[in-house]
């Protein structure tokens, strides 16, 4: 019986090593030494509204549940991933196709809306990442620095507070670029009060009749803001931490990408992280016509209707190289 219980504290002491804490390899110096896997380093008080948002979800204990709200976060989740992944990941991050400077604009501001900074930092941590990409000066390996780490606290120090210029010098030719990203506050509390205003809107036409105005708009405030947000957070976070833990890996990069199909649904199509760490500027993920990538498929149908120009796809050589792991992958 003691022995039992002795095996299982050990059990939880790697199974919780292995989700908070780092590796035993020591980095080597600069960045990675002072903020990878270190939760010294976290800015508890700076990052008090981010922590706030996930508080902020317990607010459906007093807004209460209806479909219409739970519709909506569900339509806005899905709605501002494709923001991330088609506007942030592959254009801002990688440049997988060209669009109009008004549309660059517009595609900035929408993905604004994720509350997840601005689009100059989040395309210089991105190119970063693929820079040093399960390296030592990579803020969100997991194989470095544990899997809660990447997942979520990498971002919370103050090395990773900057937009790394050097990093996006043709993104910052555009001023406007530059002040949204100086000024993305502005948006996350435009698009709150956007939510109450929609509440209240629906409220008008006859929805719940039973609430007041600022109840109903409290509602999907609680719903279409907060818990959608922080469901967006923890989407888009997978790829930091389990796409590099879990799945396939059709090529061999210098790297741990994997392919997850489940990962691929969640984030509409990033989950084929393997097939985009060998190719980063495919507009394409799911390289094949098996692997589910709609956010492909929503940037293909704004090429049609000119919205967007020149979709990357990706190279023969490329597939080809994939050999029998992409034919035993199609069941041939």
């Amino acid at each position: 019986m003691l022995a039992s219980m002795s095996e299982g504290r050990k059990l939880a002491t790697r199974v919780s090593a292995w989700v908070t804490s780092p590796s035993t390899m020591e980095p080597a110096d600069g960045i990675a030494r002072k903020a990878g896997g270190s939760y010294r380093n976290v800015e508890w008080v700076r990052n008090l509204p981010y922590f706030f948002m996930h508080a902020a979800c317990l607010g459906v204990i007093w807004v209460g549940f209806s479909w219409t709200a739970a519709a909506i976060a569900l339509g806005l989740y899905a709605v501002r991933m494709f923001f991330i992944t088609g506007f942030y990941h592959r254009y801002f991050s990688h440049r997988t196709f060209r669009v109009a400077r008004p549309m660059q604009f517009l595609m900035a501001l929408c993905g604004l809306t994720c509350v997840q900074r601005g689009p100059l930092w989040w395309a210089a941590h991105h190119r970063h990442h693929h820079a040093h990409s399960d390296h030592e000066e990579d803020l969100h390996s997991p194989s470095l620095w544990g899997l809660l780490w990447s997942h979520m606290f990498w971002f919370t120090t103050a090395d990773a507070l900057p937009t790394r210029s050097r990093y996006v010098r043709d993104l910052e030719r555009f001023p406007e670029l530059v002040w949204l990203d100086r000024h993305e506050k502005i948006v996350y509390v435009a698009f709150a009060w956007a939510c109450f205003g929609l509440g209240c809107a629906l409220h008008a036409l006859g929805w719940q009749p039973d609430l007041g105005y600022w109840h109903a708009g409290l509602q999907i405030v609680v719903w279409g803001f907060f818990i959608s947000t922080v469901a967006l957070y923890h989407g888009t976070y997978t790829i930091n931490s389990l796409s590099h833990l879990f799945g396939s890996r059709r090529f061999e990069t210098n790297d741990t990408s994997r392919n997850n199909w489940l990962l691929s649904i969640v984030t509409l199509g990033e989950g084929w992280h393997n097939n985009h760490h060998r190719y980063p500027s495919s507009a394409r993920q799911g390289f094949y016509w098996w692997e589910w990538d709609p956010t492909f498929y929503a940037l293909k149908a704004m090429s049609w209707l000119g919205l967007v120009k020149d979709l990357r796809g990706v190279p023969d050589a490329v597939k080809r190289a994939a050999g029998r792991g992409a034919a035993k992958a199609a069941g041939a």
